[in-house]
């Protein structure tokens, strides 16, 4: 998995159990909408990094869809 889809999920209350070869994930206290949220906020940042290219628009388009600041 992604580390920062790991960072995520673990920032919207997930518990990240670490095996030899593989992770599971505790979701006791795991918020789905914040999960979600974070997770449309770092592709808006990333996708609006360029604020003169032809996705600002669709990025402003998508904050506002999801209501996302």
């Amino acid at each position: 998995m992604n580390e920062r889809i790991r960072e995520l999920a673990v920032e919207a209350g997930a518990v990240v159990y670490e095996f030899s070869e593989s992770m599971g994930y505790g979701t006791l206290d795991f918020d789905v909408d914040r999960f979600a949220k974070l997770i449309v906020e770092e592709c808006i940042k990333e996708a609006g990094k360029d604020e003169n290219g032809p996705a600002y628009e669709a990025v402003a388009r998508i904050a506002r869809h999801f209501g996302v600041e």
